[in-house]
């Protein structure tokens, strides 16, 4: 994403106290016990992360990031601080990881094994995953005991933690309490096969609704940008992200006039229309078309017309003052004098989840840091 200080199109204002806010609330949710490993992966799931990562640190024990690269670009922002890569490295990148002090995610012995093998730094530090019902990395449960005590044989290999993640902990309460409970017992045998290791499961919706289960520390992603995957636990959180674009024309059209491509909304009666300066290739979700979606102007909520095209949209501003006009700021998802559209909202829209809208948007909008202390 572009950032601040030139005239913008489209722009994401990031209001750094609601981050700070939220990472207080994390960490009054799950008690003193636990430590927290702040999730910043996917550019801090579109906040920019690296300015996350700094404003998040006095609050955090970890970082957790998804690739070598983004290990980097936190690491540029923040050089001491500890960053887990939640996703395995390729084997070209493994050495440069360990080399250059990240934890790397391990699913195995051999994989294990391969660290130790392919660098002169001891002890290599690793992340050891546990499969508990997620079905994407990670050794199966069943054989955690016996990789554990493989693992704790290999000479220079020092297990820093051990996780698994919940797949259903928003949507499926039984499953995550059967899927945690097994979690607490395996816990409970591995200490002993490593002794110093820290143990994590929770993530957002994990650590907002079963903090019992927090172990040593806990991986909040969404909750921290202020996004409850759990409606009943948002009155504890605050959106940091504010999605801005703005009018570049404003139209009056007669009756029987077609509105973008497929010509799939047809004027029924003379309306007056503004055009918006984002399309789906700066992130607004091309499924939100002719599914009911608005957008806010002067506070109040203008239906979206037609199809979201690749740089443009419409909407309709029949029922605003006559003088709307171009550069006029529209809001996106936000707060707008006294309406407020969520990114929930343009999620259930678009057919999708609250993650991919945050983290879909493009290279032309301009990101402006609110209330952000540079800590370097």
């Amino acid at each position: 994403m572009s950032q601040a200080g030139e005239s913008w199109r489209i722009r994401a204002e990031i209001d750094h106290g609601a981050l700070r806010h939220n990472a207080a609330a994390m960490r009054k949710a799950v008690g003193d016990h636990a430590g927290l490993i702040a999730v910043v992966k996917a550019d801090g799931y579109g906040h920019g992360g690296p300015e996350v990562a700094q404003t998040l640190a006095p609050f955090t024990e970890q970082f957790g990031v998804a690739t070598l690269n983004e290990a980097r670009a936190v690491r540029a922002a923040l050089p001491d601080e500890e960053i887990l890569i939640l996703s395995p490295c390729l084997p070209k990148e493994r050495e440069a990881a360990v080399r250059e002090g990240f934890i790397p995610v391990v699913s195995s012995a051999a994989e294990a094994k391969a660290y130790a093998q392919l660098t002169k730094v001891k002890p290599v530090r690793i992340h050891l995953c546990i499969d508990t019902g997620m079905g994407r990395i990670g050794v199966w449960q069943d054989d955690a005991m016996k990789t554990a005590q493989e693992i704790a044989a290999i000479d220079g290999i020092k297990v820093e933690s051990v996780s698994t993640h919940l797949p259903v902990a928003e949507s499926d309460a039984d499953f995550t309490a059967q899927e945690l409970a097994g979690w607490d017992k395996l816990v409970g045998q591995l200490r002993p096969i490593l002794p110093t290791a820290k143990f994590h499961a929770l993530n957002s919706a994990g650590s907002l609704q079963r903090p019992e289960h927090a172990a040593d520390r806990v991986r909040p992603g969404l909750a921290l940008y202020g996004i409850s995957p759990l409606p009943d636990f948002q009155k504890l959180l605050r959106p940091v992200m504010t999605l801005k674009t703005r009018i570049t024309l404003v139209r009056d059209v007669g009756p029987g006039r077609g509105i973008s491509y497929g010509r799939d909304f047809i004027t029924a009666q003379p309306m007056r229309i503004a055009t918006l300066a984002m399309g789906y290739a700066d992130g607004y979700p091309r499924q939100t078309s002719n599914r009911g979606a608005q957008v806010l102007m002067r506070g109040k909520r203008c239906p979206i017309l037609g199809r979201v095209t690749m740089d443009q949209f419409m909407v309709d501003v029949t029922d605003l003052p006559r003088d709307v006009a171009p550069g006029e700021e529209v809001v996106l998802f936000g707060k707008q004098e006294d309406g407020e559209i969520t990114v929930g909202e343009v999620a259930a829209w678009a057919g999708t989840i609250t993650w991919d809208v945050l983290t879909r948007l493009g290279n032309r909008v301009v990101v402006e840091h609110l209330d952000f202390l540079n800590r370097r």
